[in-house]
């Protein structure tokens, strides 16, 4: 059993399917059912059920994927602190962020990382805070910047920050011409206006969603997207409204100037900002870096930057 053979049967069990992981892994099918065979014959068991689609682990199986997962940690975890022993400054970040933070974060993240660790590559994966969390529990990311609340005890959750949530309106609307910006209002008061929402599985659609569902309003969405920047955009241009975390209006300050800015009191559930990793993954310190640039950049947006830390 050596590392090869433990990443392709992790990447079976992920693609649900042989050929698809074949694909993924760019060998042939064959060779990758032959490999099961072997192993299946080296452990005396059956590791996947026989036909299945998608494939499904035997009990025997579920054990043989937990210990490859301990293993690749254990050995990912002796790598990072050997560099870390002999001072070597080289590796890979794996960073995990849905693409509205990375516009948030990314053009703070990139120049004073490489600066100080020009030898690091930073691999960013980009998903909904939803897969990405997954993908952190299961190995595939190392750092994720998630907007979510902490689903799993095995991940380390480190709070960013509480985001407030806005109600953003056309200037144009009927709401807009009637109450003053940064009124703080009930949704309700908008249930006459049309609405652009962000796809289900957005934090901020959960909030809209529940808004809605306690009022018992019925207000007609135009057009569901799983752009903020989309979104925005759309609203102005439909003379709309929608739900949007303030700290995300900064990515667009153009469109601020059509319109108008409410907040929101009857939210319920908080939208908090989180970066998180296994707790079992032993962090180099270009990773211990890296959350650290990532928290120096949420200072800066909010002009509260540390000097003395950069």
């Amino acid at each position: 059993m050596n590392d090869r053979q433990l990443e392709y049967m992790l990447a079976i069990v992920k693609e649900g399917n042989i050929s698809r992981a074949a694909d993924k892994l760019r060998v042939s099918q064959p060779s990758l059912s032959q490999m099961i065979k072997q192993i299946e014959n080296n452990l005396g068991t059956q590791i996947f059920k026989r036909y299945s689609n998608p494939i499904e682990m035997t009990y025997a199986g579920q054990q043989y994927i937990s210990a490859a997962k301990k293993i690749l940690m254990i050995q990912k975890n002796l790598h990072n602190q050997i560099n870390d022993i002999n001072n070597e400054v080289c590796g890979v970040v794996r960073l995990g962020m849905p693409i509205q933070r990375g516009l948030e974060l990314i053009s703070y993240l990139l120049p004073k990382f490489y600066k100080k660790y020009p030898h690091v590559t930073l691999k960013l994966i980009e998903n909904g805070s939803a897969a990405i969390e997954e993908m952190v529990l299961d190995g595939e990311i190392d750092i994720g910047c998630v907007t979510t609340y902490p689903h799993y005890e095995e991940l380390d959750y480190r709070l960013v920050e509480n985001e407030e949530m806005i109600l953003f309106a056309d200037k144009d609307t009927d709401f807009a011409k009637s109450i003053p910006a940064e009124t703080p209002i009930m949704l309700a008061q908008a249930q006459n206006e049309s609405f652009i929402a962000l796809k289900k599985g957005h934090s901020s659609r959960t909030i809209q969603d529940q808004l809605i569902m306690n009022y018992n309003i019925h207000p007609r969405i135009l057009i569901e997207t799983s752009s903020i920047e989309i979104a925005k955009r759309a609203a102005i241009a439909c003379h709309a409204v929608m739900l949007c975390p303030r700290n995300f209006l900064n990515t667009n300050p153009g469109l601020l100037n059509q319109a108008r800015i409410y907040p929101i009191l009857d939210i319920q559930t908080k939208r908090e900002f989180f970066i998180c990793h296994r707790k079992d993954l032993y962090l180099p310190k270009y990773m211990r870096d890296l959350v650290k640039i990532l928290l120096q950049a949420k200072q800066v947006e909010k002009g509260t930057d540390d000097k003395s830390s950069s």
